[in-house]
């Protein structure tokens, strides 16, 4: 009997020893091990997902980059960011009057100015036509230092210019600033966000990046216009 209950105190010690070793085992620090974003070590040992990994993947996949789509901001632009409506669409759906707001820099009257889409637009393929042998992919200086419209107001010449500050990029009236010749008022980082977003080379100094804006433009309203060659 005695051997017997020394057999029963034996396996019990051993049967606890083993339960206490595989315990300490399975205590790992986190720090060891500590999860990878992107792998499944998001999901922890006990089956439950690592609610701190995985909100800050969210927050990453939606910070990822902006639509490309967007509302159209006027009748004229299309609802992709940096586009304008073909010449074509624009006279079959009689949008032939471009308007855009603006300001005096001397009596600063602010006010909505309308320009003509067909004159406007035959004046600048003929100025193109006319300095094609001179620009050589960069910006001539009437569109580098646009000359301004006279103001309905004080009557003064070359003092009207485009609002711009503050107007987001998304909301930039690519088509009036064309039209008017006036895109060299944007900034280098406005003028970049339209390169960005038609899909052109960006860099470089402002004039080579003002004459691609200008190219880019008029192909989007007249699809099978080329630039001219240098």
């Amino acid at each position: 009997m005695q051997n017997e209950r020394d057999n029963d105190n034996d396996d019990l010690l051993t049967f606890s020893l083993a339960c206490n070793s595989g315990g300490k085992r399975k205590r790992q620090s986190p720090l060891r091990n500590p999860p990878v974003l992107g792998t499944n070590q998001n999901k922890m040992d006990d089956g439950h997902v690592n609610v701190a990994v995985s909100r800050s993947s969210r927050r990453c996949g939606l910070s990822g980059g902006k639509s490309e789509t967007i509302p159209p901001p006027y009748p004229w632009a299309t609802n992709r960011r940096a586009v304008v409506h073909t010449r074509k669409y624009l006279l079959e759906n009689e949008i032939v009057a471009i308007s855009g707001s603006v300001e005096c820099k001397r009596c600063k009257n602010k006010f909505e100015m309308v320009l003509d889409l067909e004159g406007k637009l035959a004046q600048l393929l003929n100025f193109i036509q006319t300095q094609k042998e001179t620009m050589h992919d960069r910006a001539p200086n009437l569109w580098k230092q646009p000359v301004l419209p006279k103001c309905d107001h004080c009557g003064q010449e070359n003092s009207v210019q485009p609002l711009l500050a503050g107007t987001k990029k998304k909301h930039i009236n690519w088509l009036f600033l064309f039209l008017g010749q006036m895109l060299g008022c944007c900034t280098l980082k406005q003028l970049k966000y339209f390169l960005k977003h038609t899909k052109m080379h960006r860099t470089g100094a402002k004039d080579r990046v003002l004459y691609s804006t200008y190219m880019v433009l008029c192909k989007q309203l007249i699809p099978d216009w080329f630039p001219p060659s240098s």
